[in-house]
């Protein structure tokens, strides 16, 4: 049941009962049936949300609409990607004016050649709210594709395989995963399957067109793993990964032997994380073993002991080595140190390397695709705060690195911005970077209103990558900073380490540090700030709401992961299992008193807090719409003072929110019509 008492006061979740003990410990949690998705009342709940949320709005309904047109106008709406060469063909996607979707095409011989359409996907979407289409696994002998449809959000695709040349249907596949990997003979193929309620993906299949039946090949029983396919680069090989967050297992089958069986290379290990590419020569592998931060080494093309890997490239306690891609005749380096990070192409026969230069303070640099083995060019990605995103391909014999496109911006000038990095002192010590953004013209004098972001879990770096639409807010004179807290792996593997499990607190507090440096060399006016995270990051978010609610005026999370314990000790609830090396497992009472310490639910106080706006999405498989939606219930319940608690709920998404390229960019819009809002309370 819900009550209102007017047409503009928030909605109030009905209370039920519910108790939940464990270790001796018990907590009350009345909004716990709000997890009941199909129950009316809980829908009703959530559209009353969406009422208020719109009501509260309505002050800045022509501001919406205004930021909108601005970030459409930033985007080129007949753009199309740099296509990349595979065998006699040049793939690429490209957009047409107005469109939401991509299309898929290709030109035969060179770039130059006729255009053939393999998907509109724009026409496979029409009857939908939400539709997401990666693009098509095209066959090695290129006359057949793979594409995978989701309709939902919630990450479940529709395989249907084509015949390119009549668009026919040759076959069908439900309910599985995108990850898709052709065999050599253009007739099986493999794909990989979720578990239906816990969707960790569980199970590798392999199909014969025409045969209309499955092999099942592997079943990943180990809870905190998960399946993934690939191949080689040079064809040869199909990798079935099972990986845990701390673990790894690597399988491989001859790619011109599809009825084969699936051999082990290394069997998993408590805390060893490693992949495999082959070199033609050898697997080489990327190893975290006796490596914190990452070696390669080489190993024979069969299962191998660790003692017959001969090392190429040794661990660096400065330099945390994230990737390595081989060609026939040398091999690229992706590398993080000081916190940014790097590129570097070597010779196979003579080792000799060579870096990449990059010109900017904060910047992101990374592979891009480079689909053939014998090729003499690498192409990368360079983009910073006020950077476009800008494809090159370095000449590996001459050193040359050619431009092939830089992202257009409409109506934005970039050279009007600068970009700069920061270094903040946290109060154990440690120096945590941040990434700043502002207009020309700009002075350091306490008086602009300041956005941080940040996300800070799973050793994921949150790079400074240039997006069009924070500049809606950078012209209205706001000043954006990305803090590079703990958890992330921006300064290496101890980075994470150091923001994880029993250290988790640390991204709360180093987010908190860089807002309060930030506020002291003028960058911020500190009644003005805002912060902003989603997912892990919108843990973030809740956890420092709760922390130092003085600190910010107003927040913005993200599909926010905020009812910790309840999720961990639940393993019926879809990726719980395998995120127990990233939290900590509940069962244990120690994970357990830890993590009740930070839960933004569980932690939720009679105070004043800041105005916050929370977003979710009812099929979300990553972070179930109830956890922000009993936050936001619990919030309404306690807190003091007049700030806003506003939710607003996609019906028809899930964790990416809305598909099309047009429509995300209206709920960024409201997301920023939400901070000016408040900025002017």
């Amino acid at each position: 049941m819900i009550s209102c008492t007017s047409a503009t006061a928030p909605p109030i979740a009905a209370e039920k009962p519910h108790t939940h003990e464990k270790h001796g410990d018990k907590r009350s949690d009345p909004y716990f049936w709000l997890r009941e998705r199909e129950n009316p009342e809980v829908i009703k709940y959530l559209e009353a949300e969406n009422k208020y949320f719109a009501e509260k709005m309505k002050p800045v309904e022509s501001l919406k609409e205004e930021l909108y047109k601005e970030m459409r106008a930033r985007i080129k709406e007949d753009d199309s990607s740099v296509p990349f060469r595979k065998g006699e063909y040049f793939y690429y996607a490209r957009y047409e004016t107005g469109k939401e979707y991509p299309i898929y095409a290709r030109k035969k011989g060179s770039t130059n050649g006729a255009e053939e359409i393999l998907l509109n996907v724009n026409e496979l979407a029409k009857g939908h709210d939400y539709f997401s289409v990666p693009f098509p696994n095209v066959s090695p002998d290129h006359t057949k594709l793979i594409y995978a449809a989701d309709s939902q959000g919630r990450r479940f695709y529709d395989l249907h395989v084509v015949e390119i040349a009549s668009g026919k249907v040759l076959d069908k596949v439900p309910a599985v995963t995108s990850d898709t990997e052709w065999a050599n003979d253009s007739q099986t193929f493999f794909y990989v399957k979720q578990h239906p309620e816990t969707l960790r993906s569980q199970f590798a299949y392999r199909r014969k067109l025409g045969e209309g039946k499955d092999a099942l090949l592997y079943e990943e029983k180990d809870e905190t793993f998960n399946l993934g396919l690939g191949k080689s680069r040079n064809d040869d090989f199909i990798f079935l990964q099972s990986g845990a967050t701390l673990s790894s297992e690597w399988r491989y089958l001859d790619a011109n032997k599809p009825a084969g069986d699936f051999s082990i290379f290394l069997p998993r290990e408590k805390d060893h994380e490693y992949g495999i590419e082959d070199g033609g020569d050898g697997f080489y592998v990327l190893t975290n073993w006796k490596a914190k931060n990452f070696r390669l080494l080489k190993a024979p093309r069969r299962a191998a002991k660790k003692e017959e890997w001969v090392e190429v490239i040794p661990h660096k306690a400065d330099v945390l080595l994230t990737g390595v891609d081989y060609f026939s005749d040398w091999y690229a380096v992706s590398e993080r140190s000081g916190g940014l990070s790097n590129l570097r192409v070597v010779n196979r026969k003579s080792g000799k390397g060579v870096n990449i230069p990059f010109p900017d303070p904060t910047y992101v640099a990374l592979p891009s695709t480079n689909a053939e083995y014998n090729s003499s060019t690498y192409r990368y990605a360079y983009e910073s705060l006020n950077r476009p995103d800008s494809i090159y391909e370095y000449h590996i014999k001459t050193g040359e690195n050619e431009l092939l496109k830089v992202q257009e911006t409409p109506t934005l000038d970039p050279s009007q911005y600068v970009s700069e990095r920061q270094w903040a002192k946290a109060r154990d010590g440690t120096l945590v970077p941040i990434s700043i953004l502002y207009k020309k013209g700009f002075e350091k004098n306490g008086k602009a209103p300041l956005l941080q972001y940040a996300y800070g879990s799973y050793g994921f770096s949150m790079d400074p990558y240039f997006g069009t639409s924070i500049f809606s807010l950078v012209d209205r004179g706001f000043v954006y900073a990305i803090a590079h807290v703990r958890g992330g792996s921006e300064m290496g593997r101890a980075w994470y380490e150091g923001g994880k499990l029993f250290t988790k607190l640390n991204t709360f507090t180093d987010f908190i540090d860089a807002t309060e440096y930030l506020v002291k060399e003028g960058y911020g006016d500190p009644k003005r700030i805002y912060a902003q995270g989603g997912s892990a990051g919108g843990l973030l978010i809740g956890a420092v709401a709760n922390l130092r609610p003085d600190l910010y005026r107003a927040m913005h999370a993200a599909v926010p992961f905020v009812d910790v314990l309840t999720t961990m000790l639940d393993d019926s609830i879809p990726l719980t299992t395998g995120e127990y090396d990233e939290w900590g497992n509940p069962n244990d009472p120690k994970y357990y008193e830890y993590m009740q310490s930070y839960s933004p639910y569980d932690n939720v106080a009679a105070k004043s807090y800041p105005h916050l706006l929370v977003t979710t999405g009812l099929h979300d498989s990553q972070v179930q719409y109830w956890e922000p939606a009993k936050w936001v219930a619990r919030l309404r319940k306690l807190k003091q003072g007049d700030g806003l608690v506003l939710m607003r709920t996609e019906m028809e998404a899930g964790h990416g929110g809305a598909s099309g390229r047009f429509e995300a960019l209206k709920e960024t819009a409201e997301e920023f019509a939400f901070f000016l809002m408040v900025d002017k309370k």
